[in-house]
């Protein structure tokens, strides 16, 4: 039995959607016939966003979300099926990183990072389970939960030491949710992005010493943010029916 790379009929809860990585898997998403709902603390963004997808006739909601508030989380999910009906494909994307050496990293710096990528992640991922679950994925196998983790998770790298702690505890917490999961037809993958020029690192990558970094990868050059396309497409389509607690790394052999 084979499939379409097809979200037709799917609804999808995207996390941090108000610039870089979000953001494109939005359009892509809708590109490919699901309807979406943004989530992330820049509400005006969320909103300009909205506005571009549903003129080019797409359907799309924005939704309030600060990762680090339980009750924001449960807000945002709710505001997200009144306004377009049961979510069935979340993609858990919010994420910061505080450079520097670790002597000189300040605890808050780290408990930051940690909540935000980590704590965060759970609790999205925990309230999308609970939702697709009760929403009788166990009968439907149609739950699906994306999990945005980083190259970071696999390679120490210099400099993000709570960066590359938090992004492992997401590789492994997603697994784990996987195992618990596997009966109640959700679906758990996590995929690891390599570098990608983004809103957040384009000063750094225009600079010598981020130039330098480029020329050190094995092609010697920066992935595109369309790189992820299709895998974000199919781990959110009916397509991956037999693939949970698998770690993609779509890196363009920047770890070797």
């Amino acid at each position: 039995m084979g499939y379409e790379i097809s979200l037709t009929g799917r609804t999808v809860l995207i996390i941090g959607a108000s610039s870089g990585l979000g953001k494109r898997f939005a359009k892509a998403c809708v590109t490919a016939g699901a309807r979406v709902a943004l989530a992330a603390r820049r509400t005006d963004r969320l909103e300009a966003l909205v506005q571009e997808i549903t003129a080019a006739g797409g359907t799309a909601a924005a939704v309030a979300m600060d990762v680090l508030d339980e009750a924001s989380v449960k807000a945002a999910f709710d505001a997200a099926e009144a306004n377009l009906g049961p979510i069935d494909t979340v993609i858990a994307n919010a994420g910061i990183s505080r450079a520097g050496p670790v002597v000189d990293l300040p605890i808050e710096a780290f408990d930051a990072t940690v909540a935000v990528n980590l704590r965060g992640a759970f609790l999205t991922a925990r309230e999308a389970g609970k939702r697709m679950i009760a929403g009788g994925s166990r009968d439907t196998g149609r739950g699906r939960v994306v999990l945005i983790a980083s190259i970071a998770a696999q390679v120490p790298l210099s400099g993000l030491v709570a960066y590359c702690a938090s992004k492992a505890g997401v590789q492994m917490m997603g697994r784990a949710l996987a195992r618990e999961w596997v009966t109640k037809g959700v679906n758990v993958n996590m995929i690891c992005p390599g570098y990608i020029e983004t809103e957040i690192n384009a000063e750094w990558f225009q600079s010598e010493g981020g130039k330098r970094q480029v020329q050190s990868f094995p092609r010697k050059r920066l992935m595109h943010e369309s790189d992820l396309d299709a895998m974000v497409l199919y781990l959110c389509s009916d397509a991956s029916r037999a693939i949970t607690g698998s770690v993609f790394n779509i890196d363009d052999g920047q770890v070797g």
